[in-house]
């Protein structure tokens, strides 16, 4: 037995539960003795959630290499309302390519069972059925292969692993035109431009929103300049004019901004390397040789390609005349935020319009169902939203009215803005002039954008795989207000000290990074700030003593831990090296009897259990 195994930390694994059941399994319901041999991955994610969305891509080249041994299980446990629709849920498995089982669990009763705090959160389980490791956030599927080799070779010697072909069974395609399309441009000659992200292609329209003239890329997953037929995309989707002649699109999952030709449809790529940026990656450089992470959506303002890149809750810019790219707003850090550029704090933005008069970039902030706005000076605003945890259909004044992860944004001529109110299946109104919010139309399954076309208003929607057109209505839809809050119970915390504990072990074979300082660093915050008296700021640390505010019976403690760790190979002058990272939001309660410890798992196992 290796070293590693006799230091492993094992506690036997709940039991799979979902109200919701199962998908991509063939309607066949699985219970973790089914799995028993095998080694599982549980990945804890929400569809809405762009990190999670990083770790499925994460994991695919893994499943195919151990594909024999290993079984990931997605647990989808739904943030927003509209998440725990399991007809929702299946669409997302289906837009994401998830190669594997899904259980849908709508009520959150096996995130609880495992005290998950985040999404994304993996859990190994070993052959036995123990849970061996658990991984919050983004950056360790190199650490899982590892384990997964270790447990293939412990359990293999022992007799108790079991290979073979998986429970996993694809479902069958669709013969639709169009597939869980992403955003539409209106082109000059008056046809439309959609990135049909499922499909990995753009198709060009004819201006009946209906006729298919052409379509450019191969159909199959690629990072591939070339011809409309030998092109690859990955899940593009914001589409601008970059001039008459071409188009900049996100290529969201390839982590690049690509260039389409209009006249010969030759696609090339504009900037990224393909590769995902991490904490630590430059913010600006030559475009081709940085970095880029998500780009949802694009638009051109003020001779500058804006981006919003949703994966690093960021607005970065291209500059076409010199071919260089850089982070112009945000921190990084996921919230809501107003302020200088340099300051503001954004949530996956994932759509961006300019207004008429070029005077604001009008952007969607999905994760904190809010719509902001860019001015002239780069200062960031706030329309519509309060920040990451309040959602729901309701209209009015604008600082009381509430949207449902919008994912697009269009300028309208007289000022004001419709937002594809995606989870609401709904087009919203806000007014500038007056501060009003109002409903456009409803019974749009998934908008996820929209493009004026004359006096009309063509609709992108997402889940019927089609484009909808709308004449814009002089009078406003009435809809029954809804308000709601995430779907998490909070944790109940004892007034006073509260010993904040980010747990990381560094995975076997590793040792952390200290080359350039501490390899470690934590953020802590509050919403409101009033409920943390003390224990708020940046360190290096990551255990914490917070002291808690008794006038407060709740809030929201806002928690980012990064650890750096390369492997421990004393021959390798220049051992690999890997960022571990995650945000936490975490509802608290303050109550008598409350819990004096809040261990959050960044890494490896919490031995207090």
């Amino acid at each position: 037995m290796s070293d590693s195994a006799r230091r492993r930390v094992r506690v036997r694994a709940p039991e799979l539960i979902g109200e919701g059941g199962w998908l991509n399994t063939g309607g066949k319901q699985y219970t973790l003795a089914d799995l028993r041999g095998r080694i599982v991955i549980l990945d804890f994610w929400t569809f809405c959630c762009v990190n999670c969305l990083h770790v499925l891509d994460e994991l695919r080249e893994l499943e195919e290499q151990h594909r024999d041994t290993v079984v990931v299980i997605g647990v989808h446990s739904p943030k927003f309302v509209h998440e725990a629709e399991h007809a929702a849920v299946a669409d997302a498995v289906e837009r994401y390519g998830v190669g594997h089982p899904v259980l849908d669990d709508p009520e959150l009763a096996t995130w609880k069972q495992y005290a998950v705090r985040a999404w994304p959160t993996l859990v190994v389980i070993d052959p036995q059925g123990y849970v061996v490791a658990q991984h919050a956030g983004e950056g360790h599927v190199h650490a899982i292969e590892r384990l997964v080799t270790e447990l293939e070779a412990e359990h293999g010697a022992k007799g108790t692993l079991r290979r073979g072909d998986g429970p996993y069974v694809a479902p069958e395609p669709e013969p639709t035109t169009l597939r869980f399309p992403g955003k539409a441009l209106l082109l000059p000659s008056g046809n439309l431009l959609v990135s049909d992200t499922t499909r990995h292609q753009l198709v060009e329209l004819a201006e009946d929103g209906e006729s298919v003239l052409r379509r450019i890329g191969s159909g199959t997953r690629g990072f591939a300049d070339g011809t409309p037929e030998t092109a690859g995309f990955n899940e593009p989707q914001g589409l601008a004019l970059l001039d008459e002649r071409s188009v900049v699109v996100a290529d969201t999952v390839n982590h690049a901004l690509r260039r389409l030709d209009l006249g010969t449809g030759e696609v090339t790529t504009l900037a990224g390397t393909g590769r995902q940026w991490w904490r630590g990656s430059p913010t600006a450089g030559p475009a081709r040789a940085t970095d880029l992470s998500s780009p949802w959506d694009v638009a051109v303002w003020n001779g500058l390609v804006w981006i919003a890149m949703a994966g690093v809750h960021q607005l970065w810019a291209y500059h076409p005349g010199d071919g260089t790219v850089a982070s112009v707003a945000g921190t990084t850090n996921e919230g809501l935020v107003d302020g200088p550029g340099a300051e503001a704090w954004f949530a996956q933005p994932s759509g961006l319009a300019v207004s008429p008069d070029g005077e604001r970039l009008w952007l969607a902030d999905s994760e904190t169902s809010a719509l902001r706005w860019v001015d002239l000076d780069g200062a960031v605003h706030t329309a519509v939203g309060s920040g990451l945890f309040d959602f729901g259909h309701r209209d009015g004044a604008a600082e009381q009215a509430l949207l449902q992860h919008p994912l697009g944004v269009t300028a309208l001529p007289d000022g004001s803005v419709a937002v594809s109110d995606t989870y609401n299946h709904a087009l919203r109104r806000y007014d500038p002039a007056t501060g009003e919010v109002t409903t456009l139309a409803t019974d749009l399954r998934e908008p996820s954008d929209a493009v004026l076309v004359g006096g009309e208003i063509v609709v992108v929607e997402s889940a019927r795989h089609r484009l909808t057109r709308l004449k814009l209505p002089e009078e406003a839809v009435r809809v029954e207000s809804t308000a709601h809050r995430t779907r998490r119970a909070a944790t109940e915390v004892a007034p006073g000290r509260l010993t904040l504990d980010v747990v990381f072990r560094a995975p076997a074979g590793q040792k952390p990074d200290t080359r350039y300082g501490p390899a470690t660093r934590l953020l802590v915050s509050a919403t409101p700030p009033e409920l943390l008296k003390e224990g708020e700021g940046a360190g290096t640390e990551l255990s914490r003593t917070l002291d808690l505010n008794p006038a407060l019976e709740q809030g929201v403690l806002h928690i980012s831990a990064m650890a750096a760790s390369c492997d421990d190979d004393p021959a390798n002058a220049y051992p690999a090296c890997h960022v571990h990272q995650q945000d936490w939001g975490v509802p608290v309660r303050v109550t008598k009897g409350g819990a004096n410890r809040l261990p959050l798992v960044l890494a490896g196992m919490d031995e207090h259990l």
